[in-house]
Parts: C-alpha cells; structure tokens; sequence
C-alpha cells in the first residue's frame, strides 16, 4: 500500500488514476455488474431532493454523478470538478455526447480548495473520491470544503466504498475485492497496481459509522447514512444548517 503521507499519497493516487481514465468506466461497470449506476442515482436523489439551483460534483471523474444531477429536476447548472485532466477531458466529452454541454461545466480544481466563494451551491456531491484524499486531515478537508461552498439549507452526499466485514457475504465480497478485481484489472485496464490499490484503500478508509460523525463535525445537521451492495458500499447525507 503507497504511504498515506499527504504529498506522496496525491501523487500517487493522480498517477494510478490518469493511467487507467480511458478504462475507469468500463471497469466500474465490470467490477460492480453495472450497480454503481444504481447507487449513484440513488446519491444523486438523496443530493437534490427539495433542493433547486447550482450542483457540484467534487473530484468527479469522468462525469457520470455531474451528469446525472445536471438531468434532476430544480438543478439548473453541475460543475464537475477534478484534479487530473484526462478525467476532466473524458467527463466534457461525455457530457457532449449526452447533449449536456450547456449543462456541464468540467474544470479542474483540488477538492481541498475549491475554487469557489462560500455558498455558491445548492448542492455537493462526491463519488468513490473521499478515500484517496491525501493526509490524515484530508478526509475532514474535502467535507469542510464541500460545505463551505453549500448554501445554507443546501445538502452535501458522498457515496463510497466502505470497509468490509471478514465474515458472511460481506467477507466473500471482500475475497472477491481482493483477488479477482487486481486480476481484472491487470486483463481489463493493463494495470493490476491500480486496483490492488483500490481494496486496499477500502480497508484502510473509515467506517460508514465513523463518517457519519465526521459529517456532523464538519457542520452538517440531520445526518444519516445507507450502506448497499450487501455492505461494500455506502451513501451518507447531511444538510448546511
């Protein structure tokens, strides 16, 4: 596993990701037998219910979360923001392909800075991002910086993987995490370090209890969580007070 020191972690985590952009969306769909689509549809309503104007979608990849909260209803503009180009080149080029280009906005940004005044958004989101974010603060950083840009009575969801129990389904799940995606990866994407890194970057993340705190203490109120995909994967909510 890389050093979970800030610097070296970043460079780590943009390099294994700007290896793999050009299949990071079929093995999502490879590794997750296309539920990630689910979950994110289901962090995308959970995002913008009740809500209307500007969304964000923090170290969003190729796009599909921006996407998807550019189409809910009330939503009248996504920013899809991440750190390495290739990411932001393939979520423009996919928001033109779905005829959201006036939409979209792709641009590339630190989920630890954003640039953005306080409370320009409705709404945040972020997905399958938090875990790789630098430092033993960077977790709490990007969930401050999310709500920072929130407006008041605005929503922050995060959807992420979360670690796995040993035991029961859960534990068949996390065998199948362990061994079977690095070899799908070394066939599929070329690059088996990239998803070693990915099982390993779960264990070592937060549990879906101990996020939901993290939540309340970046200043979010009604707080609540939902772990899915027999408990490898969790969305959690909260509301800028």
């Amino acid at each position: 596993m890389v050093d979970t020191g800030g610097e070296a972690k970043q460079e780590y985590v943009a390099g294994l990701f700007s290896r793999i952009t050009g299949r990071y969306d079929l093995m999502n769909d490879l590794m997750t037998g296309g539920l990630h689509r689910i979950w994110k549809a289901r962090t995308v309503r959970l995002a913008t219910q009740g809500l209307s104007g500007k969304a964000l979608d923090v170290a969003g990849g190729t796009g599909d979360l921006g996407m998807a909260l550019a189409r809910r209803p009330g939503i009248k503009h996504t920013v899809v923001l991440d750190l390495l180009p290739g990411m932001i080149a393939k979520a423009r080029s996919k928001s033109a392909a779905a005829g959201l280009s006036e939409n979209v906005t792709c641009m590339l940004g630190d989920a630890l800075d954003l640039p953005f005044p306080d409370a320009s958004f409705a709404c945040c989101t972020a997905g399958f991002s938090l875990r790789n974010m630098p430092g033993a603060g960077g977790i709490q950083k990007a969930l401050q910086e999310m709500v920072r840009v929130v407006r008041p009575g605005g929503r922050v969801a995060v959807l992420e993987l979360t670690p796995m129990a040993r035991g029961g389904l859960s534990g068949v799940l996390r065998w199948y995490f362990h061994h079977v995606v690095p070899l799908m990866g070394s066939v599929v994407a070329g690059d088996r370090a990239a998803y070693t890194y990915l099982p390993q970057s779960v264990d070592r993340f937060v549990e879906a209890g101990a996020l939901a705190d993290m939540f309340n203490d970046a200043g979010l109120a009604q707080v609540g969580y939902r772990v899915m995909g027999f408990g490898s994967v969790a969305v959690h909510w909260g509301d800028k007070p």
